[in-house]
């Protein structure tokens, strides 16, 4: 669900933190003009989920984070993938291209697994040494197909 995903990134991003107070139904109907019923699908997932809270008369709010300094938006980590996306950018790649790019790079450092209820959850990470170590070994004289 959008609202849920778009909630979750500002969170991860440090642009939602705990306790700030998410828009009304209302609020985001006014701009969005979407369905009442999923604006509060959408809060009852988060709530489910145990990042927000609704307090009756008071709104929403959240109640937990998923902010990590690195993501934040003066980290180097951040700067780093700007000034990727600048040079894909200047190569001549649109932001379709560069997110498929970006995707299939982060694909092969962290492959996505389906999980239970089939969420896609992503595979512990492996350091390229791990990677080593763990990939089959063949001697000089086997044949290679």
């Amino acid at each position: 669900m959008q609202i849920v995903q778009q909630t979750k990134q500002a969170m991860r991003l440090g642009i939602l933190v705990q306790g700030s107070q998410l828009p009304t139904a209302r609020e985001v109907v006014a701009t969005a003009a979407i369905n009442p019923n999923t604006v509060h699908k959408a809060y009852r997932e988060l709530e489910h989920e145990g990042l927000v809270e609704s307090r009756r008369g008071a709104g929403t709010f959240v109640i937990r984070s998923l902010s990590r300094p690195a993501a934040n938006a003066d980290s180097s980590l951040r700067e780093g993938l700007r000034e990727w996306l600048h040079s894909a950018l200047a190569a001549g790649l649109d932001r379709e291209d560069a997110r498929a790019l970006f995707e299939a790079a982060l694909e092969d450092v962290a492959p996505l697994t389906t999980g239970e209820g089939g969420h896609g959850q992503r595979a512990e990470s492996t350091s390229p040494e791990k990677q080593d170590a763990q990939a089959p070994q063949h001697s000089s004289t086997e044949v290679r197909k």
